[in-house]
């Protein structure tokens, strides 16, 4: 009976430790701004926490949040290691304007393509902005919608707790 016990102890903790790991990014292939694959389930910044928002060009709140997050991006990048991927959901006909768009405005991301919104639909995004944090290991540990003036320091004092 304790060996019964002790085995049904091991494979709950295995188990646990199993679910603990398992990434919430889907297994969603979409394009960087060069054109080339980018399958979404193997993002990852080394074991450092990362960002994902979605965006479009034709969205006010998505361009405002982008450009307060490109003025501190520099320091989050040498302060906690994040990086950030900013995943448009501009559709075939708006595409085109996305990385004029992005040069223009100097942004520093990754900027990945979701035309046909296929990772939008996977991770639930109904309308930008929509914002995750990930944790090294690629798990969902913090998001948020819309935008407002200041809502990148929130998302900054997330940042800092994986730091932790």
């Amino acid at each position: 009976m304790k060996k019964l016990f002790a085995l049904l102890i091991a494979v709950m903790v295995v188990a646990g430790l199993q679910a603990q790991t398992k990434s919430d990014l889907p297994n969603v292939t979409i394009k960087n701004l060069q054109g080339k694959d980018v399958n979404i389930a193997k993002l990852n910044n080394n074991g450092k926490p990362f960002v994902m928002t979605f965006w479009a060009t034709w969205c006010g709140p998505c361009i405002k949040e982008h450009n307060a997050l490109d003025e501190v991006y520099q320091d989050w990048k040498d302060e906690t290691g994040v990086k950030i991927f900013a995943v448009s959901i501009d559709d075939s006909r708006t595409t085109a304007k996305v990385k004029p768009f992005v040069e223009g405005k100097g942004w520093e991301f990754e900027v990945l393509l979701d035309v046909n919104k296929d990772l939008a639909r996977a991770m639930n995004v109904s309308n930008p902005p929509h914002t995750f944090l990930f944790d090294g290991t690629g798990k969902i540990v913090y998001q948020h919608t819309g935008y407002f003036d200041g809502s990148e320091e929130d998302l900054y004092q997330e940042i800092l707790k994986l730091k932790k």
